[in-house]
């Protein structure tokens, strides 16, 4: 890409998109619109209704930047430092997981549940950039919430996030580890949770973008199903009576998790699915009378 050239958007797109394959990027066109759309301080729309608009050297050198560091191995989404889900822009950053289309399947699910409901509360265990919490208070307005994670600097992107939603008001965040931050006698309507379910011996395989995600999100132990062991043994305590567990799953984990869940007295446990069919999420109820 020669600084000396005329490059036009679509001329910049279309050799994006080539070099990012040549590259094993999938999604190549999107992140190139992405990414130049970035760079424009335009959306993406705004791309196809101008063509012809030649790009000046600043410009060129900004978008050069994150096109090396995009064959690098970093996520587009921390590139422009923001990621739709549920249909809300959330601020991120290499300090969380990047929201993903797959979540939004089994969130929706639950959200049906419970946003006609009066007086719900509702806990986000490793809450990372606040994608479950503050989807969740978006949409069922009557209700708080509190959101744990362990890292300071991702409660600070949850934080946020829930001020630029409107949602900070009902939503608690408090630092710590898991089960454990909170509260003796303390229960919920909604235990929501995206916890790191990769095992250890697994993180050096998985795509560079991914591998630059914080581990403390990903690494589940040896197994991959450390957290799942702590939620089946421990939090019924924290349901309500008829409250509900949801928790997202890696592939071929849902039936461990179901054991564990129903070993851990909760009830009615079955799997959500995502778009493409997958078990993505685990959940059970609390019985009425325990």
């Amino acid at each position: 890409m020669g600084a000396s050239e005329i490059w036009t958007i679509k001329r910049l797109i279309l050799w994006t998109t080539d070099y990012f394959r040549k590259h094993g990027i999938e999604e190549a066109r999107l992140d190139a619109e992405l990414l130049l759309g970035h760079v424009l301080g335009k959306p993406r729309i705004y791309l196809y209704t101008n063509y012809d608009q030649i790009m000046n050297l600043e410009e060129l050198a900004r978008y050069r930047e994150l096109i090396r560091k995009r064959v690098q191995g970093y996520c587009t989404a921390v590139l422009i430092g923001e990621k739709e889900f549920m249909g809300i822009d959330f601020a991120v950053n290499e300090h969380v997981l990047v929201p993903r289309p797959d979540t939004e399947a089994w969130l929706e699910k639950v959200i049906q549940c419970f946003r006609n409901l009066p007086d719900i509360t509702m806990l986000d265990l490793g809450t990372g950039s606040g994608a479950l919490a503050v989807s969740f208070l978006s949409f069922c307005r009557d209700a708080r919430g509190v959101a744990v994670d362990i890292s300071r600097e991702a409660l600070a992107v949850a934080k946020n996030n829930a001020e630029k939603a409107g949602v900070a008001g009902r939503l608690e965040f408090r630092q710590g580890d898991f089960l454990q931050a909170l509260r003796e006698g303390e229960t919920f309507d909604v235990i929501l949770s995206n916890p790191p379910y990769i095992s250890t011996a697994d993180l050096a395989g998985l795509a560079p973008e991914v591998r630059r995600e914080p581990a403390l999100a990903l690494d589940g132990g040896p197994d991959g199903l450390k957290f799942y062991r702590i939620l089946g043994a421990q939090a019924v305590h924290f349901l309500k009576p008829g409250g509900l567990l949801a928790a997202e799953v890696g592939i071929h984990q849902a039936d461990a998790v179901q054991a564990m869940f129903r070993a851990g007295g909760l009830e009615a446990v079955s799997c959500l699915k995502d778009y493409g069919g997958i078990e993505r999420a685990v959940c059970g109820r609390r019985p009425q009378a325990v």
